[in-house]
């Protein structure tokens, strides 16, 4: 039987850093989700003299840097000031929770987007720590599956739309009317009510879209981004989402990289950069520790009450083709938010089994051990 987490309704961030089991998490934005490969190294090196050395990839693009103390934050604060991975501005910085597409946009909107919209951030309604704002303006789209709330889209002609999360459709746009149309949006949220849910997909599960933000259609996704050479440069895999700051600076020297993005799919795109192969990352599309989803899990996290690392990692040596897994140290299911062909979570007594569903839902299964879900799995 699982227990019920704690549900914080809070993302950390560098100014506001969160405790877990290994210590502080600090969170760090880099603008336009990319960074020079001087900020990588220089991010690394802080995380090894500051934290515990390990670096996680979020599902909002983000890094996070583990097992940071009270007594160090402050100069680990002014390390990312002075690599340019900091905004000045706690609230500005707080709010910043914009995704980015990592690919090429040779048209500048998504840049040109992400620069008008960020000095804005300050004038916008108190919305909820959570909610977010996905740029997926390049040249297809992206970042549709990715979380967000205020979604920056094309219509199938190429034109610029706005688009609440849920809603089937948008509303036509321009540069010039693209910040005032968001505060529209955000405010409308807050004022029917929205705050309380939390989020915008709930919150249009219950109270109607106004016709002014409805209309124009987005074009549908059409891109999977995995592991080896694209456009974008190198693509490589994150296993679970967790590296050791020293792997990652050996990744970045090795290939030669001027710079890369960060993804919200546990990826990083090398730009300028044709091949590369290192132990510590997935560097081919069928590996199947791209399907399974694992959160740091215990003893790194306060909430979980399960190990789910190395018990990911036995999982994928087995893993079936096509079949989807997700192991999560608690019900909150942070590392993967959507159903899994198989759900893996920790409870007091031990695993539970979910099968095509959420980590908030009820297992089929309780009580198991390590051995046990192996088991389950391989049936």
């Amino acid at each position: 039987m699982t227990s019920a987490p704690q549900i914080k309704g809070w993302c950390p961030s560098a100014y506001r850093p969160m405790m877990s089991g290994d210590g502080l998490l600090v969170r760090v934005r880099p603008w336009h989700s990319r960074m020079s490969a001087q900020q990588v190294q220089g991010l690394c090196d802080t995380a090894e003299r500051f934290g515990n050395g390990i670096i996680n990839l979020t599902s909002r693009a983000n890094l996070q840097i583990r097992g940071v103390t009270a007594a160090d934050h402050d100069a680990l604060l002014a390390d990312l000031l002075a690599l340019g991975l900091l905004d000045d501005e706690e609230a500005r910085e707080t709010r910043r929770n914009i995704i980015t597409t990592p690919l090429r946009d040779e048209t500048g909107l998504t840049t040109d987007l992400h620069d008008i919209i960020t000095p804005a951030l300050p004038d916008f309604p108190n919305l909820p720590d959570k909610m977010g704002i996905a740029l997926d303006t390049g040249p297809v789209a992206a970042l549709q599956n990715a979380s967000a709330d205020f979604r920056f889209e094309r219509n199938v002609d190429g034109a610029l739309i706005l688009r609440a999360d849920w809603a089937k459709t948008g509303t036509h746009v321009t540069l010039g009317t693209a910040v005032s149309a968001l505060l529209d949006l955000a405010r409308w949220f807050v004022d029917s009510g929205g705050v309380a849910a939390r989020r915008m997909n709930r919150h249009l599960t219950a109270v109607a879209l106004p016709d002014r933000f409805l209309g124009a259609e987005p074009v549908e996704q059409s891109l999977n981004i995995e592991p080896g050479p694209s456009d974008m440069g190198m693509v490589v895999g994150v296993p679970f989402g967790q590296v050791a700051a020293a792997d990652l600076q050996r990744l970045v020297h090795k290939s030669g990289a001027p710079s890369l993005s960060i993804t919200p799919w546990r990826m990083i795109a090398l730009h300028d950069v044709e091949a590369v192969e290192d132990f510590a990352f997935v560097t081919h599309p069928d590996d199947p520790v791209m399907r399974i989803n694992a959160c740091p899990g215990a003893p790194k996290c306060q909430q979980a009450h399960g190990e789910t690392l190395d018990l990911a990692r036995e999982i994928a040596a087995g893993l079936a083709a096509n079949t989807t897994v997700h192991v999560s140290g608690c019900a909150k299911g942070c590392a993967y938010p959507r159903r899994a062909d198989v759900t893996v979570v920790g409870g007091q007594d031990g695993y539970g089994i979910i099968r095509h569903g959420m980590a908030c839902d009820v297992p089929v299964k309780t009580g198991l051990s390590r051995a046990a879900v192996m088991k389950e799995i391989r049936l």
